[in-house]
C-alpha cells in the first residue's frame, strides 16, 4: 500500500527506500533551498545601500532575515504538528518564491521597505530549511539518525557554490535594475525545491496526536536539553557574529571586495562539507564530544583573527568558523533528539531553534555596531565570553539518558 503523508502511520512503518528516498529529497532540497540564504547574504546590504533612506540602514535587510527566522520558527512547528511537515516544507518554500518576487519587484520600483519585508519572508524560508535537518531522523534506526541528520545538512555545500554563482550569473543580466533577475532566478529555485519536497514521504500526526506527550515545560527543563540549547545557540551566535563582521572588517583593513567574496563562499562551503561525516563522529564518539570539538575550533578561529589581519588570517578564520560551526551545531541538534520522544519532536525542535535564532538575531544586530565604535579586535574578544560559557554547561552535562519512546 502507498504509504502518504496524510496517513496514519509511526515512524517504524516507514520502509528502508522510503527513509532513504526522503534523506536524499531533503537533502537535494537543502541544496536548493540554501541558495535562498546565500543570496540574500550577498546581495542584502548591496541592495539595501542602493535603496534605504540612510545608508545606516543598508544592513538592516539582512538583519531583518534573521529576525524572519526567528519569528517564523514557532509557526512552522505548529503547522508541522498540526498538518504534517511536508505541509510546513511547502509553506515555505512558498515563501521562498514570494521573496524572489517581492524582491526583483523592490529593485524595480526602487522600495526599501518593500525589500525588507523581502528578506522576512526569506528568514521564514530559511528557518523552515533547517528543519529539514530533523524531519530526515524520522522513520531512520535511531542509531542511523544523526547521520540522516548530517546528510541533509551536508547539501549546504552545494548551496555554498550554487548562490554565488546564481548571483555573478544573473546580477547584470536586466539592465538599469542590478540584481533583479537575480532574485527572479532565486524564486526559480525555491519553485523547483518544492516539487522535490512535493516527494517527501513522513509520518503524519494521529487524531488527536497533537496533545500527546509531556508537557513543553517538563522536557525544555531537562538538563540534557538545556545544554544542547546553550551550545548551539553559542556555535551559531558565534559564527553567525563574527561572519557578519568579516567583510566589512576586511574593507576597513584595506583588503580588496575580492577576497572578502572568496573568503565567504569558503566559508559557507567549510559551514556545510563537514556534514559528509559528522553523523558518523557523532555515531562514534557521541554527541558532546562533537560539540566540544566544534567549539574548540571556534576558539582557534579566533585566535587566528587575533594573530593578524591580512587575507590569510580572515580566510583561515572564517574557515575555521565554518567547520566549528558544523560540529557545534549538527552535534547540539543531535543531543536535542535524544531529550523527546516521536511525538514531542516538532514541538520541541521549533522552540529550540526559535531560540537559538533569538539568540543570533540579537548577535546580528549587534555586530556591526561593535564593529564599527571598537574595532575587530574587540568583536573577537567578544566572541570569547560566550565560548567559555558554553564550554563550562557541556562540561556539566549529564549523562545522556535516551527518551522514553
Amino acid at each position: 500500500m502507498s504509504q502518504v503523508e496524510g496517513a496514519r502511520i509511526e515512524p517504524a512503518e516507514l520502509s528502508r527506500s522510503q527513509a532513504l528516498g526522503n534523506v536524499a529529497r531533503l537533502a537535494t532540497a537543502q541544496a536548493l533551498a540554501g541558495a535562498n540564504s546565500v543570496v540574500v547574504f550577498a546581495t542584502g546590504a548591496i541592495v539595501g545601500a542602493d535603496l534605504a533612506p540612510n545608508h545606516a540602514l543598508a544592513t538592516l535587510p539582512i538583519s531583518i532575515f534573521v529576525v524572519g527566522m526567528t519569528a517564523c520558527t514557532w509557526p512552522a512547528g505548529v503547522i508541522a504538528r498540526r498538518h504534517g511537515r511536508r505541509a510546513a516544507f511547502l509553506a515555505g518554500a512558498g515563501c521562498g518564491v514570494l521573496v524572489g518576487l517581492l524582491s526583483a519587484l523592490a529593485v524595480l520600483l526602487s522600495s526599501f521597505w518593500l525589500f525588507c519585508a523581502a528578506t522576512f519572508l526569506g528568514g521564514a524560508y530559511a528557518a523552515v530549511v533547517l528543519s529539514f535537518r530533523f524531519a530526515a531522523a524520522e522513520g531512520v534506526p535511531a542509531p542511523r539518525r544523526a547521520r540522516a541528520l548530517s546528510t541533509v545538512m551536508a547539501g549546504g555545500v552545494v548551496a555554498g557554490v550554487v548562490g554565488p554563482q546564481l548571483v555573478n550569473g544573473t546580477m547584470d543580466g536586466w539592465p538599469g535594475h542590478p540584481y533583479a533577475l537575480t532574485f527572479l532566478a532565486q524564486a526559480a529555485v525555491a519553485l523547483v525545491s518544492a516539487f522535490v519536497l512535493m516527494g517527501v514521504r513522513l509520518p503524519r500526526p494521529a487524531a488527536g496526536s497533537t496533545s500527546d506527550g509531556r508537557p513543553l515545560r517538563e522536557i525544555v527543563r531537562n538538563p540534557r536539553f538545556i545544554v544542547a540549547l546553550v551550545c548551539g545557540a553559542v556555535s551559531y551566535v558565534v559564527m553567525n557574529f563574527l561572519m557578519t563582521g568579516a567583510p566589512l572588517a576586511m574593507r576597513i583593513c584595506g583588503l580588496p571586495p575580492e577576497a572578502s567574496n572568496l573568503g565567504i563562499q569558503w566559508h559557507v562551503i567549510a559551514m556545510y562539507a563537514p556534514s559528509f561525516f559528522t553523523g558518523r563522529l557523532i555515531s562514534r564518539f557521541g554527541a558532546p564530544a562533537v560539540v566540544a570539538t566544534g567549539l574548540a575550533l571556534l576558539g582557534v578561529a579566533v585566535a587566528v583573527g587575533l594573530a593578524g589581519v591580512d587575507v590569510a588570517h580572515f580566510w583561515l578564520s572564517l574557515i575555521l568558523l565554518g567547520l566549528g560551526w558544523n560540529l557545534g551545531f549538527v552535534g547540539a541538534s543531535a543531543m536535542v533528539l535524544d531529550c523527546h520522544r516521536p511525538e514531542e519532536g516538532p514541538r520541541v525542535q521549533s522552540r529550540y531553534d526559535m531560540v537559538v535564532f533569538g539568540a543570533v538575531a540579537a548577535g546580528s544586530f549587534s555586530s556591526g555596531g561593535l564593529l564599527t565604535a571598537f574595532g575587530w579586535t574587540t568583536v573577537l574578544w567578544v566572541s570569547l565570553v560566550p565560548l567559555v560559557l558554553a564550554f563550562f554547561a557541556l562540561a556539566w552535562s549529564p549523562r545522556p539518558v535516551a527518551a522514553a519512546r
